[in-house]
């Protein structure tokens, strides 16, 4: 397959917002950790890895020889990033990405590779890619770690960069995604629902509520802007909406304070009723929500035939820049 750049691919990243990681310490009340956080560093070493191995592989001085365009950075030998008009984020070339695991719908339904829709969250279109999301994965995801320990938030993590994988595979059908910041806006969705959940525990509810919405919005804002995949951005925030109503309720505080005293005056029910209804409503919704998203992708549906305006969600056209096809 030949090498072409991101641009003339309609390759997609998935970015992420430094903006976003404010809210954390904002919205999450001030108390004593409760783990210590090893799994987020890990997640960015990982990703900070398998950068390197990329431009390892991608060799840009060896594989530019006797074409157009020259390697930026070359005094970092095999190390160089791709022509700038290529790779305006400083990375490899398109190829590389491919053979790292970007998505691709084309190899994902009918060469049956569907490990490309986790492999595409941990592969990064370049440097600056990879720094804003690593940045916004360490603001974000330390803290949630240490309030809700690593097997919690590392299930949201990967399971809303799958659930971002497969809405984008669904409506970019002719372009490559990279990027973890649909599992980044799981971990955002998951700061919601864990707000709405844990509605009682919280002061300055309504100004918390209001910052987080704020972000996620301008973050969603930002993805209409060409060459960014917002749908990965949907996909994952949506998962992680509805993952934090299922793994991060807190008990409501008088069953806390009074657990220990004697039956007859304790807090018969660990949580509300609401958050019973939140946890159920949410765990159907997300399982038909995956199990209908798979079976659309594996048989090759276009959604966009179904949503004539859902590629607006991804890209706004105006007189500055252009959009891809639906």
């Amino acid at each position: 397959m030949s090498r072409e750049d991101l641009e003339s691919r309609g390759a997609k990243i998935s970015g992420g917002n430094n903006n976003a990681s404010s809210v954390s310490a904002y919205v999450i009340e001030e108390r004593d950790a409760q783990w210590t956080s090893w799994l987020i560093p890990m997640f960015v070493v990982v990703n900070v890895a398998l950068f390197v191995v990329a431009m390892y592989i991608n060799d840009c001085p060896k594989h530019k020889l006797g074409t157009d365009g020259k390697c930026v950075a070359r005094f970092l030998g095999r190390f160089s990033f791709q022509p700038l008009n290529e790779n305006p984020l400083f990375g490899p070339s398109s190829s590389t990405l491919e053979k790292l695991g970007a998505l691709e719908w084309t190899k994902v339904v009918h060469k049956h590779q569907a490990w490309r829709l986790i492999t595409c969250i941990w592969v990064h279109a370049g440097i600056i890619h990879l720094l804003v999301n690593m940045l916004c994965l360490v603001f974000i995801g330390i803290r949630l770690e240490q309030q809700f320990g690593f097997v919690r938030i590392g299930i949201i993590y990967l399971l809303s960069g799958f659930g971002g994988s497969i809405l984008s595979a669904l409506f970019l059908q002719k372009s490559i995604s990279v990027g973890a910041s649909g599992a980044l806006f799981g971990l955002l969705g998951a700061m919601l629902s864990e707000l709405i959940t844990n509605w009682t525990i919280y002061t300055n509810k309504v100004a918390a509520l209001l910052t987080l919405i704020v972000i996620v919005v301008i973050n969603l804002g930002i993805g209409i802007l060409p060459h960014v995949d917002n749908f990965a951005h949907i996909g994952g925030f949506v998962s992680g909406f509805f993952l934090g109503f299922i793994l991060l309720l807190r008990p409501q505080y008088g069953w806390v304070t009074r657990r220990n005293l004697p039956v007859e005056v304790r807090v018969k029910s660990k949580y509300k009723p609401y958050q019973y209804v939140l946890w159920s409503v949410s765990l159907i919704l997300l399982v038909a929500g995956f199990a209908v998203g798979l079976v659309m992708l594996f048989r090759g549906v276009n959604a966009n035939d179904h949503c004539h305006w859902c590629h607006y969600l991804s890209c706004v056209p105006t007189s500055k820049w252009k959009c891809d096809g639906p």
